[in-house]
């Protein structure tokens, strides 16, 4: 064979072998989809003091794990501490005016009960006066000055009356349900809450990260201050559209870590993500934005899918938030879970290497 023909031979067979591997390729990115875009996401509690104040005591370190419920740090609680005195004076004003206004109320009641008297008696006069008028043993002038004080009288327990509802309506309701009552102890209430925000807590069992806070820091109610990595772990996957075609929730899965080499691990599709933030819109009252590309291929889009290790799930929540891995789905079919398996396979073996 001359050299022509060996060199010829050897541009059939490397047209060939690229021809295997191209078709290899197309068929594999329908029935065995692999992506290396995939990740462990920790959920992340950012913690925000609910009042604003002088940090007096940070009793946590970076990387340390808490509990829900710890305290994290400290506030200074002397403005809050004189808030909840002046709440609790409040409340004991409102019990002494409460006082006052009973002791008010008894004072009118007696005072009524006495202008009725007086109204009683002034109608007796009156009856008397007249009858006198009839036998005229009194001027007509005597007799229009008794029914003048008769009225007089009636009048007087009017107001008292008037004035007795107008207490009583001050006074409210007994007990707790009074309005002046419920105000101040609203304020006493509101005052204790804020005092306990003083103690800055966990709201869930994680790890303190990125923690730059030091006593003598001023923390500003709403801004966050730390975050706290939670245990609970999501395994996501990013496949293009396409490569989830034959692909359904319960399908199997084979997943590579990076941060583990030469190990795979059985996985399930759990869901599939509802959307991608490039299907979302916003009503912002402009108008909409046509997608533009100067290339002849776009780009294809990728959408996301969660995934649940098989019976090591706790593996993944001991990994750091972020950690990097390989998805290799599988298809029904037996022949392909053996490809798909040696397809990862390989590349566990890869990942010693980058």
């Amino acid at each position: 064979m001359t050299p022509d023909q060996k060199f010829a031979r050897y541009v059939r067979l490397s047209l060939i072998g690229f021809a295997l591997v191209f078709i290899y390729y197309l068929m594999a990115d329908i029935f065995l989809p692999v992506t290396p875009q995939a990740r462990v996401y920790h959920p992340v509690v950012q913690i925000s003091p609910q009042i604003s104040g002088r940090v007096t005591n940070v009793l946590v370190s970076n990387n340390q794990p808490v509990k829900s419920g710890d305290v994290l740090f400290y506030i200074d609680p002397g403005p809050y501490n004189l808030a909840d005195e002046q709440a609790q004076l409040a409340l004991d004003d409102a019990k002494l005016q409460n006082k006052r206004l009973d002791t008010n109320v008894k004072a009118l009641e007696a005072q009524i009960s006495a202008a009725k008297a007086k109204q009683h008696e002034q109608k007796l006069l009156k009856s008397r006066g007249e009858k006198l008028y009839k036998q005229n043993s009194i001027s007509e002038q005597k007799l229009e000055s008794i029914r003048a004080n008769y009225q007089a009288s009636k009048s007087n327990v009017a107001a008292y009356e008037a004035q007795l509802a107008e207490a009583i309506l001050a006074r409210g309701e007994l007990g707790e349900q009074n309005l002046a009552m419920r105000h101040a102890a609203n304020q006493l209430a509101q005052a204790e809450l804020n005092l306990s925000y003083t103690q800055v807590r966990a709201l869930s069992d994680g790890i303190v990260a990125n923690l730059q806070l030091l006593d003598g820091a001023y923390a500003v109610a709403g801004k966050p201050l730390l975050a706290i990595v939670a245990k609970k772990a999501d395994l996501v996957a990013d496949f293009r559209e396409k490569s989830l075609l034959h692909m359904k929730r319960g399908s199997l899965a084979k997943v590579v870590f990076d941060s583990r080499p030469g190990e795979v691990y059985d996985a399930t599709l759990e869901t599939f993500e509802a959307g991608v933030s490039n299907g979302q819109l916003s009503a912002n009252g402009l108008l909409s934005t046509t997608e533009t590309s100067n290339r002849w291929v776009r780009d294809a889009q990728r959408q996301r899918i969660h995934l649940t290790l098989v019976n090591n799930q706790s593996l993944i929540e001991n990994m750091p938030s972020g950690a990097r891995a390989t998805v290799q789905l599988l298809p029904e079919s037996a022949i392909g879970q053996w490809f798909g398996a040696a397809q990862i396979r390989f590349i566990s073996w890869l990942h010693y290497i980058y």
